[in-house]
């Protein structure tokens, strides 16, 4: 099986469901930064009650959020957990992208994965979650739910860009055909945020316990 075969598959049993056109909400903004950070360790359902506090206090902009005091953040993002520390690290952020691009579209434009590590608390799924989503790069966000799939089929990688190689190279060398499987010209950023959903959401609909179910796959791939 190589990650073609895997978009495939996963499109025929009908992966996505109706969704924004990237799948994570509000993508090419500053809230995907915010609930990047907000969204480790904990469930999304929890970030969503977070990002609307910040939302209803103007918060969700990095300009405003950097001027904002840490314990008023914590406040607001309570719900998400680990409150004092994800208030440190978003005021932090915000501040070095005002103070390093001067503005959102600038960091978006001119934001890059060495600049996001060196961002504290930002790991490499944080870092290609907002190069994706929020800066709208051809970026593959590898998580969790994409090395227990992977797992279930007996693939073994040693690292996360070993991981997320494997879905460029299988992507990249048969874009014609990836073309072929979409009624619209689809671009690598777009098709990258897709794949990315459909394996979180055929994890999430296909988990039993610590393990995920595979044999939707059977017809599907060899």
């Amino acid at each position: 099986m190589n990650s073609f075969e895997l978009l495939s598959a996963l499109k025929q049993l009908g992966y996505l469901k109706p969704c924004e056109r990237l799948w994570w909400p509000n993508s090419g903004s500053f809230e995907v930064v915010v609930a990047a950070i907000l969204t480790q360790q904990t469930k999304w359902s929890n970030v969503e009650i977070s990002l609307l506090n910040l939302k209803n206090r103007s918060l969700m902009n990095p300009h405003a959020l950097a001027l904002t005091d840490e314990y008023e953040i914590g406040v607001l993002i309570e719900k998400s957990g680990f409150k004092t520390q994800k208030a440190s690290r978003l005021k932090k952020l915000a501040h070095n992208i005002m103070s390093e691009f001067g503005s959102f579209e600038s960091f978006q434009q001119n934001a890059d994965r060495e600049w996001l590590l060196a961002q504290k608390g930002i790991g490499f799924e944080s870092a290609d979650a907002i190069l994706c989503y929020a800066c709208l790069k051809p970026v593959m966000v590898i998580d969790s739910y994409t090395g227990r799939l992977l797992s279930s089929f007996g693939y073994e990688f040693e690292s996360y860009d070993e991981i997320q190689e494997w879905f460029y190279g299988g992507i990249l060398s048969r874009w014609e055909n990836v073309c072929g499987l979409y009624n619209f010209d689809i671009d690598e950023n777009t098709l990258f945020a897709r794949f990315h959903g459909k394996i979180v959401e055929f994890c999430k609909e296909n988990m039993r316990g610590q393990k995920i179910d595979i044999s939707a796959f059977a017809d599907l791939i060899q």
